[in-house]
């Protein structure tokens, strides 16, 4: 279809030409339409012996060349009136301009409307001289190679044009249809404009214009043909005046281009003088671009940004764009900028070529700034220990003044890494647990730009009074507690708000000491003194005993409670019952135990005259564990006198009387007091048994 349009625009507009004589005859290419206005004779060149003597008024010259054999026809139509009167004249085959000779088809008859070659009249000739006087001659049988010429004369000598149609079965010599000389389609230039001439792009106006570097787009490929270009039509269809060097062109003039095909082995083949013609214009296709500022945050100071610069005002058209970090670069097409939608940069300036879609380019400057930086200053906060761990805090983020720029936002990240990437916020700015450190606020104002500032967390750690500990007291006494200078506040459990408590008994007790606005709770005991403990007295004939454990030496003894001795022994202690006194060195209330001295018997006589027949302990027998034990000289036990045998023993063993001598005993028993205080009375006695 497109070679179809060429072939037609090219071969129909061939209106408005000067008159033509046989030596430039306009050469037919193919069998397409011709369209021709006729303004005037060229040399005289009739009369013709076939059709009478003529002049010619408006006339114009065709040479064509026969492609297939066949019979050939044509039609010559006047374009606007039918009053017009029209005659042709045609001489071939293979004639030369200088020797012609005669007619073989010609029509000098008055006519109004077409006239021509058809295929149903049989004279060759009409008018003067001939049998016909019709509008329409015979058609021609013709074979391929011959050329002929044809002259259309406007006989009426006015401007009404003609339209020249062929028909029969041949067909005329062109390259333009052609296969094998054309395989591809003509194109011509510019952009299609269905009411003007196709418009060629140019980028400013007036502007100097090379045309050949239309040439290659026109051929597209089509070897061994010629483009020139003219600047009228005539000289188009011609090949006169070609333009041959770059030209100053403007968008108001109509230009001409014409296609012939130039046989690299015939310079003389017929087919080199067909051409096809088209014209053209050129229109202002040029752009104006403006200069752009980008602004972008230069978060946290870094003096680096990431511009999208495909956002910047520099043209509004369509077209494309292409960035570059210099002026040079864009020059030079180097170094181009292949991430413009993500281009990190300091402040600067980037360049930026625009092209529209008809090959027309200007160049921008884009200015990359920066808002002003988001005002910060680290920070620090404190924070009380928790009472559930005491190396932590609960801080409240929201106090650290890192700003005092309005209209920003805050959030709280844990790592710098975090604030810059913005994960793992802090969710509890308010209530933050955390321990001596460091987070980070990511601080962020009305254009979304941010700067980060430090926190530091400081945990106030608890302050304890290093005076006050426990204490030991009697059970019976009261002290007084001091938690020591250098606090707050003080808050007592007693109710006391001051350094020291008094009154204090034995017991647990609490103080709250206020160190700035934090509160440490320390805990003090005040303990009843361990009081001593008898573990048991020894009673060797008059002679006291007294041991003791427990409680906090050194132990003080008395027998009256009032006269006191540091000694544990005591002397000279009559028989029966008596009352011991210890006390520890906190001289608390003293520790009392009843002791019994036994009436102490030395001499038994067992011969049943009932005085002093035995040694009798049965007086003790309320005692725990009373035990009486007898062993002879050599320390050997040889009677135990307890509960079964009434606590007595009458100087025998087994029965029989033991020898006359000394021997010694012991008494042990358990007190029956609290703590089963055990006694050990120990002594001699002579037995003097008479056989």
């Amino acid at each position: 279809m497109k070679k179809i349009l060429l072939l037609l625009i090219l071969s129909i507009c061939q209106v408005f030409f000067a008159q033509q004589d046989c030596i430039t005859s306009l050469a037919v290419c193919g069998s397409s339409d011709i369209s021709y206005t006729p303004n005037g004779p060229g040399v005289q060149e009739l009369p013709d012996g076939n059709c009478g003597t003529f002049t010619e008024q408006y006339s114009v010259w065709y040479k064509f060349t026969i492609a297939t054999a066949g019979t050939l026809t044509f039609t010559i139509t006047p374009l606007q009136s039918t009053s017009t009167d029209y005659d042709f004249y045609v001489w071939g085959p293979n004639v030369t301009c200088n020797n012609k000779g005669n007619t073989i088809r010609c029509n000098t008859s008055y006519t109004s409307g077409a006239t021509g070659l058809n295929m149903t009249t049989t004279f060759p000739y009409a008018g003067s001289g001939t049998q016909n006087f019709g509008a329409w001659c015979k058609y021609m049988d013709v074979l391929p190679g011959e050329t002929y010429f044809l002259l259309v004369n406007n006989y009426s000598a006015n401007t009404t044009g003609f339209s020249l149609t062929w028909g029969g079965t041949a067909t005329l010599l062109s390259p333009f249809t052609d296969p094998v000389l054309t395989p591809h389609p003509f194109i011509p230039p510019g952009t299609p404009n269905p009411n003007n001439p196709n418009e060629v792009s140019i980028c400013s106006n007036p502007t100097i214009f090379d045309f050949s570097s239309l040439t290659p787009g026109i051929l597209n490929g089509n070897s061994n043909f010629v483009v020139t270009y003219h600047t009228n039509q005539n000289d188009a269809l011609s090949g006169n005046n070609p333009i041959t060097t770059p030209q100053t062109v403007g968008t108001t003039t109509i230009y001409y281009y014409s296609i012939h095909y130039q046989d690299p082995t015939n310079p003389t083949n017929p087919v080199n003088s067909c051409r096809q013609t088209g014209n053209f214009k050129f229109k202002d296709n040029s752009i104006t671009a403006n200069d752009a500022i980008l602004t972008m945050c230069n978060n946290n100071n870094s003096g680096i940004a990431v511009f999208n610069l495909t956002t910047a005002n520099v043209y509004s058209g369509t077209g494309t764009k292409k960035y570059y970090p210099t002026l040079n670069d864009l020059n030079t097409g180097t170094n181009e900028i292949t991430n413009p939608y993500t281009y990190s940069s300091s402040a600067g300036v980037v360049y930026v070529k625009i092209t529209n879609p008809q090959g027309c380019s200007t160049i921008a400057k884009i200015t990359l700034d920066f808002y002003p930086v988001v005002q910060v200053k680290n920070a620090s906060i404190s924070a009380c220990f928790t009472e559930q761990n005491t190396s932590t805090g609960i801080f409240n983020l929201n106090n650290a003044h890192v700003t005092t720029q309005t209209n920003t936002t805050k959030r709280y990240f844990p790592s710098l890494t975090d604030a810059l990437a913005g994960t793992n916020e802090i969710a509890n700015p308010t209530t933050y647990i955390a321990p001596n450190g460091v987070v980070y606020v990511r601080v962020t104002d009305s254009q979304n730009c941010f700067s980060i500032a430090e926190i530091t967390l400081v945990v106030f750690p608890p302050v304890k009074s290093k005076v006050l500990v426990d204490k030991i007291i009697c059970m019976e006494d009261k002290t007084t507690l001091d938690a020591g200078p250098g606090f707050d506040g003080y808050q007592w459990s007693t109710g006391a708000t001051t350094q020291i408590a008094s009154n204090i008994g034995v017991g647990t007790y609490w103080v709250k000491l206020k160190t700035r606005d934090c509160y440490t709770t320390q805990t003090v005991k005040v303990y009843a003194s361990e009081n001593p403990v008898i573990t048991g007295i020894d009673i060797s004939n008059n002679t006291l005993t007294i041991n003791v454990t427990g409680g906090t030496p050194d132990y003080q003894y008395s027998m009256d409670n009032i006269k006191w001795q540091s000694s544990n022994l005591f002397t000279n202690i009559t028989r029966g019952n008596h009352k011991i006194y210890v006390k520890d060195s906190y001289n608390c209330k003293p520790v009392e135990i009843s002791v019994v001295v036994p009436n102490l018997i030395n001499v038994i006589t067992p011969n049943e005259d009932g005085i002093n027949d035995a040694i009798d302990y049965s007086a003790l027998a309320d005692k725990q564990n009373l035990v009486f034990t007898i062993f002879d000289r050599y320390g050997s036990k040889i009677h135990q006198a307890d509960r079964l045998n009434g606590y007595k023993w009458n100087g025998t063993i087994a029965g029989k009387k033991v020898p006359t001598g000394t021997y010694w005993y012991t008494v042990t028993w358990n007190e029956n007091d609290k703590k089963n205080t055990p006694f050990k009375y120990s002594g001699w006695i002579m037995v003097k048994n008479r056989e």
